[in-house]
């Protein structure tokens, strides 16, 4: 249906150009200047009605012009009606795009509205269609928004400060709202206004700095984000645990179970004991003891093959051993507990 009033398009320029160089050349042939040429040949297909440019006073030049004016206004007219044709149609699917896409978020109902398409709203975009959870992107961006939709997603060009466009992005039944946008100052305004308008959505706001997190809670955020922060403590955890990833990717099960964990508020990471570590000759009951009910020991892989599940509080942590832990407090404390070195170094004056 695209391709038909194109394809007559370019063929129909194509024709109009032939026949504007091959009278061209006609004329020229019969004595006249190339610019004489061209200008007649010009006033002639476009029918403009000027006058001759020079006296056609031979046989040949009143047929070669009658030729011109066949062909050349006729080229025109179907021109004239292939462009009309292709406006018509990009038009038509622009409209027709539209109304679709204003009936399928019509149609949305318990769906998740995601308030900006930067990197976060990408990557959020992309795990919501996997699992294939309905949302909706909200971007102000018309060039992000036109991104979003060449993807598939469901996008509607708006600012969310707009109550109006959040209620056409279907705020009232929706269940969730998650404002990721990196202004601050936009995420709160966000946030007041989906609560006033549907109070028992859920939702997840961005924060940059620490300080708009109390704001956001009290702007009616159910949770709030903080993604500098979060980068922070998964570097850290990444220095403390750096077994967590190499033992979880040997046995794809634990991987499973680490996700349970967190449904239940624990979680599982692998701590290594390294030489000179303040709990290498510890018993598993002191090495509980030190972290105060934070963790629990579950397993210990020795350095030289064995494994011992279900540790006895009577057993020994050796150098290099690493150490499964169950963790149901601060995981950054349990590492530090484990990093700790025998004999704390001086400061010197």
């Amino acid at each position: 249906m695209l391709g038909s009033p194109l394809r007559l398009l370019a063929g129909t320029l194509l024709f109009v150009a032939g026949v504007f160089a091959v009278s061209t050349i006609g004329y020229v042939r019969a004595g006249w200047p190339l610019g004489d040429a061209a200008y007649m040949v010009l006033l002639t297909i476009f029918s403009v009605g000027y006058g001759e440019v020079r006296p056609i006073d031979s046989t040949f030049l009143r047929l070669w012009t009658t030729m011109t004016i066949v062909l050349g206004c006729t080229g025109m007219i179907v021109l004239t009606g292939a462009l009309v044709q292709v406006f018509t149609l990009f038009q038509f699917r622009r409209l027709l795009g539209l109304e679709r896409m204003h009936n399928e978020i019509e149609r949305l109902s318990g769906h998740t509205i995601i308030c900006g398409y930067g990197r976060i709203g990408v990557q959020l975009a992309r795990a919501l269609s996997e699992a294939k959870h309905p949302f909706l992107i909200l971007e102000r961006t018309p060039i992000r928004a036109e991104e979003a939709r060449s993807r598939g997603y469901l996008t509607l060009l708006g600012e969310a400060t707009n109550e109006d466009i959040l209620k056409q992005a279907g705020v009232t039944h929706a269940r969730v709202l998650a404002s990721v946008l990196p202004d601050d100052a936009t995420n709160v305004f966000i946030t007041l206004s989906a609560r006033s308008l549907n109070p028992d959505i859920q939702i997840i706001a961005r924060g940059e700095a620490p300080s708009t997190e109390s704001k956001l809670f009290h702007a009616g955020a159910d949770k709030v984000v903080l993604p500098t922060h979060i980068g922070a403590e998964r570097i850290t955890e990444l220095i403390l645990f750096p077994g967590t990833a190499p033992a979880l990717a040997e046995t794809p099960p634990m991987g499973e179970v680490k996700r349970q964990f967190v449904d239940f508020g624990l979680d599982l990471e692998v701590v290594a004991c390294p030489a000179g570590s303040a709990l290498v000759g510890a018993s598993v009951r002191e090495a509980e003891r030190r972290g105060k009910g934070a963790y629990f020991i579950v397993r210990i892989d020795r350095a030289n093959g064995q494994e011992i599940r279900h540790p006895g509080e009577d057993v020994r942590l050796e150098a290099g051993d690493r150490v499964m832990l169950v963790l149901r407090g601060s995981r950054l404390s349990a590492g530090a507990i484990f990093a700790a070195p025998a004999h704390p170094h001086k400061l010197r004056r």
